[in-house]
């Protein structure tokens, strides 16, 4: 097992396998941690009006078991094979045939495709078991980002300590760099949110978006902080534009800058020194 552990290839493929276990729990984050976030603030706000919270069933990443929302019919282990039940099941529930989500196979296949990619880019040890958290940290952050337009701190807190930690031994960028990174990227966007807002009264993103910027400054240095910015910048640019033409995506309706953030830190953790020499090096 070690040999394989060792041995490119193998690692490879077991990252990638790993990555398709882990894309199917991932689908369980996106859909349940707003739901229980939501279920939180009702909580708490029960207390602050001096009421009992109301009662409901325990509700988890682990409880209950996966059901089809259209006729509640539980999820067997056979029906919760990472795509292949997809495929075999043809995107419909086995009960009631009511379709299955697209996106279900996607955040798999995503998360294998990365996770494998990863691997072969860092080779066995501490960076390419790193890289692996931080991908399946973005997918979940930016399909909940994508669907509900938050960015839990359960998910972005960690983040941002695991990169200081991860970089006391100079895994992705030294540890000075790593704290400017992580301080540097919460300002960046602060300042541009209050900017936004002292102009135009309005909000232009979340402090979610701050946090998430600070993070990926955390595991990669405050040197990519200006690529990141750049092609989040660039991609939301282009996918909102898009939006508004082509799907009738009304302007004043909120885009998530999140998804944007997470793609370009994804870019940044494989080829953000590569495209940084490249952009510096064409002037």
């Amino acid at each position: 097992m070690a040999e394989l552990l060792v041995e490119p290839t193998g690692f490879t493929l077991l990252a990638t396998l790993l990555g398709l276990f882990v894309g199917s729990f991932l689908n369980v984050v996106i859909h349940r941690l707003p739901r229980m976030m939501e279920q939180e603030w009702h909580a708490q706000a029960a207390s602050l009006r001096g009421e009992d919270p109301p009662a409901r069933e325990r509700f988890n990443l682990a409880t209950p078991r996966s059901r089809c929302p259209h006729c509640g019919h539980l999820i067997t282990a056979f029906e919760n094979i990472p795509v292949v039940s997809y495929l075999i099941l043809r995107g419909r529930c086995r009960h009631c045939s009511a379709p299955i989500g697209h996106r279900y196979p996607v955040v798999e296949l995503l998360s294998a495709l990365l996770s494998g990619y990863a691997a072969w880019h860092f080779g066995f040890g501490l960076a390419a078991l790193g890289a692996l958290a931080f991908i399946w940290t973005m997918i979940a952050l930016a399909f909940i980002d994508f669907d509900t337009q938050l960015l839990p701190d359960s998910l972005t807190l960690p983040l941002l300590w695991g990169g200081l930690a991860l970089n006391l031994a100079g895994t992705y960028a030294e540890l000075p760099s790593a704290v400017i990174g992580a301080m540097a990227g919460y300002l960046a966007l602060w300042s541009v949110y209050w900017l936004f807002r002292l102009v135009t009264g309005k909000e232009g993103m979340g402090y979610g978006d701050f946090k998430l910027l600070g993070a990926i400054g955390a595991w990669l240095g405050w040197q990519v902080l200006p690529l990141t910015i750049l092609l989040s910048s660039l991609v939301g640019a282009v996918v909102g534009i898009g939006l508004i033409l082509f799907a009738r995506h009304g302007r004043n309706v909120p885009i998530p800058f999140g998804p944007y953030l997470a793609a370009a830190g994804v870019l940044a953790l494989f080829w953000g020194e590569a495209i940084t020499t490249f952009y510096l090096g064409s002037f």
